[in-house]
């Protein structure tokens, strides 16, 4: 047993901590996150900006049973080492750009900025959503929101 409250090698404990990501002693959320993007590359390049949307959509669910899972198993409301939701987030944030380093950066960024930050509705969303939905449902906001920038960005630098 470990701090998830669960064995190790239990799916729950191994999806909503990344495969251990989120057990590292610092920033786990950063870590979830930047562990999100070597998969998503692989996704878009064998499957395009629709294989990582339905990738984060399975993501997502299977995060609302294993982040709810740890939750109840562990005791901790929201835990820390629960970075399933961050690998969500990332990827739903990586579906607007093109598959280049620095856009992966920017997506990286700027989805960890509006995680930490939690501008309206995202501190709301995680307020009064509970369980393993209200773990996702916050980094979904967060996506959403770099996401917009990213493509703001996008059409002027096209310009």
């Amino acid at each position: 047993m470990h701090r998830t409250g669960l064995p190790s090698s239990h799916p729950a404990a191994l999806f909503a901590t990344w495969f251990g990501t989120g057990l590292l002693p610092v920033a786990p959320g950063s870590w979830g996150s930047l562990a999100a993007l070597p998969f998503a590359w692989i996704i878009v390049t064998y499957a395009g900006a629709a294989g990582l949307l339905i990738a984060a959509v399975a993501v997502f669910a299977v995060g609302c049973w294993a982040a709810g899972r740890v939750e109840r198993a562990s005791g901790i409301k929201d835990p820390g080492f629960a970075v399933i939701d961050e690998v969500a987030g990332q990827w739903l944030t990586l579906v607007v750009v093109p598959l280049d380093p620095l856009f992966y950066l920017a997506g990286f960024l700027l989805f960890r900025l509006f995680d930490i930050w939690k501008p309206f509705p995202i501190r709301h969303i995680e307020r009064n959503f509970h369980g393993g939905l209200g773990i996702m449902a916050d980094d979904v906001a967060a996506a959403l929101y770099a996401a917009l920038v990213l493509l703001i960005g996008e059409h002027f630098l096209a310009l």
